[in-house]
């Protein structure tokens, strides 16, 4: 898959997930295979960006390129302004959102919330592609809601204003992450461009990786919440592309990618913030093996990194005991 001069050799991209793709998860798919990973959504709004999240979600230090940074807001202008300014401080691709259908964002006109008004999702792209000196891509969903799809409409927008390719979550914003992606609009999209398509949605095994490029015709797949609980997911999907098969890690090696993890996300995001950040990938692993109620609590209060850490070798003790 190759767009605007940039290759991915397994098409295999990390979905932008607000909170969650910052610079160690990207770090860490990367070296599981995924050759894209985007950043968090960032406000296209210009008094947002000098703010410490805002630098956090920009921090592409030591990342080989595309440095891929998506834009979000619901103004052309901003929008514009926002490409051109990322591009000038080192984004090789602008991603720009309206896929992403949280209260806080759609109630901003922005997100997916856009593909309500297709003359404005017409202005965006066309004055994000001329303002910005770098490609374009957009991410969308397949419509607002069930009786409102309209993603082959903005797809060929999207390709007669310039953008270099689409990924596409098959669902609508009405139904945020509920119910089963599907992808007979993927497929629609799919056909009606020649630009490249990244297939989003319920990818989360080689099996279902490969009934989802023969279903859309899609030319990669984007991987979103199941990256999330199983990174080494993107070295599986790589390995299954090429007719081989790629072991799970084993406890030993599962304790070590995590506990690696959770250290750079304290030493990146610092001590307070960082312990909140990597609750969150706690509680994935705690989907994954279950521990002991009271063990799971003292995971999901322990108040600094020392005691996080600890928690989390006990936590892979008692599995191996277990096992």
């Amino acid at each position: 898959m190759e767009i605007a001069g940039y290759r991915f050799p397994n098409a295999l991209a990390l979905a932008p997930m607000a909170g969650v793709t910052d610079r160690v998860f990207r770090r860490v798919c990367r070296g599981f295979g995924a050759s894209a990973t985007v950043g968090e959504m960032v406000s296209a709004r210009a008094e947002l960006r000098d703010t410490r999240k805002s630098r956090l979600r920009l921090d592409f230090s030591g990342e080989p390129a595309p440095r891929i940074i998506q834009i979000a807001g619901g103004d052309a202008a901003d929008l514009a302004d926002a490409a051109r300014v990322n591009a000038d401080a080192g984004a090789d691709i602008i991603d720009i959102n309206m896929g992403c259908p949280a209260k806080k964002v759609c109630r901003k006109a922005a997100g997916s919330a856009l593909m309500a008004d297709t003359a404005n999702v017409a202005r965006i792209l066309e004055a994000v592609v001329v303002a910005s000196p770098v490609p374009v891509t957009l991410k969308m969903r397949t419509g607002i809601a069930p009786d409102r799809i309209n993603a082959v409409v903005i797809a060929k927008m999207a390709e007669a204003a310039g953008i270099a390719a689409l990924a596409v979550h098959g669902r609508t914003r009405d139904q945020h992450y509920r119910g089963a992606a599907e992808y007979d609009t993927i497929a629609a999209v799919a056909a009606s461009v020649s630009i490249p398509v990244w297939a989003n949605g319920d990818v989360d095994s080689a099996a279902r990786a490969r009934a989802v490029l023969a279903a859309t015709g899609a030319d990669g797949l984007m991987i979103g919440r199941a990256a999330c609980r199983r990174p080494w997911l993107f070295r599986e999907l790589a390995a299954a592309m090429t007719g081989r098969a790629a072991a799970e890690p084993d406890l030993a090696d599962e304790a070590e990618i995590i506990l690696g993890l959770v250290e750079q996300v304290h030493d990146f995001y610092g001590e307070e913030q960082g312990v909140r950040v990597a609750r969150k990938h706690i509680g994935w692993l705690c989907e994954r093996r279950a521990p002991h109620p009271a063990l799971y609590m003292d995971l999901m209060t322990a108040a600094s990194a020392a005691r996080q850490l600890r928690l989390l070798d006990r936590y892979f003790d008692a599995a191996a005991a277990a096992a």
